[in-house]
């Protein structure tokens, strides 16, 4: 069963963890006059994750289906929703908009949205943000809720285990830990490091988010600046040596 954590006003993560793998699936709802999901989650939690949305609100008035970038984690269940939800529509980057989503995954026009856009929902305020290539793929997009100044952050601060749901303590640590073992693996290099990764992040921090929901491990409520610069120093010790 999913569990249910509300990280910041009408924000809830709701959240499986899939122990033969190690690793928390979560999704992000923003409870509002145009209800948002953040990730889908793959299809094997399709109903536990729409038993949860539908403890929260009525699936049916789910308006806004957002996702970071094309993988099955993000968006398997986007036809599921939609079929689920008549007037929803899918958020993403133009990019992805043009190059994938609305040819093979959305049932109507995706919203297609450039850096800096801004969706209201009704009390809170969306900002997309493009992120190509960080944390992976050329169409990655983050979200940023200005009024709560949270971050919905994807696979960035990506931390194994069955964590707390939120928490106040640095996991920098956890995220090396992890990224150091996925690097030993089939999954290496998973985030990619090249010319943009940098740049990117800082270009995050100077939002100084409050809270930096990641879709797997637990939800770090602080200094999200600095979080998001130690973030940076990891991946470039971690995933850069040969740079």
């Amino acid at each position: 069963m999913a569990k249910i954590t509300e990280i910041a006003p009408d924000l809830f993560r709701i959240t499986t963890f899939v122990e033969p793998i190690n690793l928390q699936f979560s999704q992000f709802l923003m409870r509002d006059d145009e209800p948002l999901l953040f990730h889908t989650g793959p299809r094997a939690l399709f109903q536990e994750v729409k038993a949860a949305v539908a403890s929260l609100i009525d699936p049916q008035t789910l308006r806004w289906i957002g996702f970071s970038h094309f993988e099955s984690d993000e968006c398997a269940t986007v036809p599921e929703w939609q079929h689920l939800a008549p007037h929803s529509e899918v958020l993403c980057s133009l990019v992805g908009k043009m190059v994938s989503v609305d040819d093979c995954l959305a049932l109507r026009p995706a919203k297609g949205m450039v850096n800096g856009e801004v969706l209201e929902t009704g009390k809170y305020r969306f900002r997309f943000l493009a992120t190509p290539h960080v944390p992976h793929c050329w169409e990655a997009g983050l979200l940023f809720e200005e009024t709560e100044r949270t971050l919905l952050c994807s696979d960035l601060f990506h931390q194994d285990g069955d964590v707390e749901p939120m928490t106040d303590s640095d996991v920098i640590y956890r995220c090396q830990e992890t990224l150091v073992d996925y690097q030993q693996g089939p999954l290496a290099n998973y985030m990619p490091y090249c010319s943009l990764t940098e740049p990117t992040l800082h270009r995050l921090a100077m939002l100084q988010p409050k809270r930096l929901a990641t879709m797997h491990g637990s939800v770090y409520v602080g200094d999200g600046s600095k979080a998001l610069h130690d973030l940076a120093a990891v991946w470039r010790e971690v995933l850069s040596p040969q740079l």
